[in-house]
């Protein structure tokens, strides 16, 4: 299992002294994501400054580029990484898409999604292998790559691309045409057994595939401490993100999956603006469903035992945890996933 460091909601200038400590913890991976700040800047100062880690987006938001510009974007940092670059696509919703990013939303993103991939590696065959860009499809057309704009093969040309999503759809998808998958880490072990595992495997053996050849990523809710007190604390703020997610009905088959009924009850009360009140909504059985609680010493062995053959890479997800401050128990839970 590969452990990954995730940069999130911090200015890329702040990428190369986030890089040094992600290797000096022990760290495989280096991820970003696209929040307040764009998802491809760091990458550039975190592999200037540690090159041997692996580097991806966790994710990017696809629609709002071109297929085109993407390719160009992940071209060149799959050139700065020597071939360590991992390109993690999202959809966001449409609400994002059409009043945030002011483009074009079709409706039906996860067709829409394996078009932009497609056509994106159509655009990296013309530039490797001098093949003409020709690529017909409902959602994108390209056919004009001129030698002005080209710039030409790389060592490392077979960029791995991963995407994020919610639900069977996009599940499906990755199994069918990706090399890896992010699972939103609002999830359970039943969501994963019963929807997204399932999905992924059905569509790789359609595809001619495997389900192995499709990476599983997550970050993971964690609750840990040295102490029930420190545990406690931990408990409270996965406690308040649960009652974020699940008051949105995207999320809603994540509740059924486990037979939890109190999505209806965080939705309305999110409606009447009752954030405060929200928390105490999340039974316990949905900290424990969702989250990993142990102790700091039996953290890594609780990760193992849900995600052990479930999933390839995990993330850190800690609200409240004192965990990241304390650098050597968390060097011994990163080298313990690891072995």
């Amino acid at each position: 299992m590969k452990v990954d460091y995730y940069f999130a909601a911090r200015p890329p200038d702040q990428a190369r002294e986030a890089a040094v400590e992600a290797v000096s913890l022990g760290y495989d991976g280096f991820f970003t994501a696209e929040t307040q700040y764009d998802p491809f800047f760091p990458i550039t100062h975190a592999a200037a400054a540690r090159p041997e880690l692996e580097f991806g987006t966790a994710i990017a938001v696809a629609f709002p580029r071109s297929p085109t510009v993407m390719a160009m974007t992940a071209w060149d940092l799959a050139r700065q990484t020597e071939g360590k670059f991992m390109l993690g696509l999202g959809t966001q919703v449409r609400g994002h898409i059409v009043r945030r990013f002011g483009s074009f939303w079709s409706g039906k993103p996860a067709p829409q999604l394996k078009e932009y991939i497609e056509a994106m590696r159509a655009v990296w065959d013309c530039w490797q292998n001098g093949t003409p860009l020709e690529y017909d499809g409902e959602y994108y057309r390209l056919s004009l790559m001129t030698p002005f704009f080209n710039p030409g093969p790389i060592r490392h040309p077979d960029v791995p691309v991963y995407i994020a999503g919610v639900g069977p759809f996009l599940s499906a998808l990755a199994g069918e045409i990706c090399d890896g998958f992010h699972v939103h880490p609002f999830h359970t072990v039943p969501y994963l057994d019963e929807v997204v595992l399932p999905n992924v495997e059905a569509a790789a053996r359609r595809a001619g595939r495997s389900g192995d050849d499709v990476e599983m990523v997550t970050t993971v809710f964690i609750m840990t401490g040295t102490n029930e007190d420190e545990i406690e604390q931990s408990k409270h703020a996965v406690r308040q993100q649960i009652s974020f997610y699940a008051s949105t009905p995207s999320y809603s088959s994540v509740l059924e999956a486990s037979d939890w009924d109190f999505g209806a009850e965080l939705h309305a009360m999110s409606k009447r603006g009752e954030w405060d009140k929200m928390p105490a909504a999340v039974p316990d059985e949905a900290l424990e469903g969702v989250g990993v609680i142990a102790p700091i010493d039996e953290l890594a062995a609780a990760i193992k035992e849900r995600y052990g053959h479930r999933v390839q890479r995990v993330g850190f997800y800690t609200l409240g945890s004192v965990l990241m401050d304390d650098h050597d128990a968390l060097r011994q839970v990163i080298a313990e996933l690891q072995a």
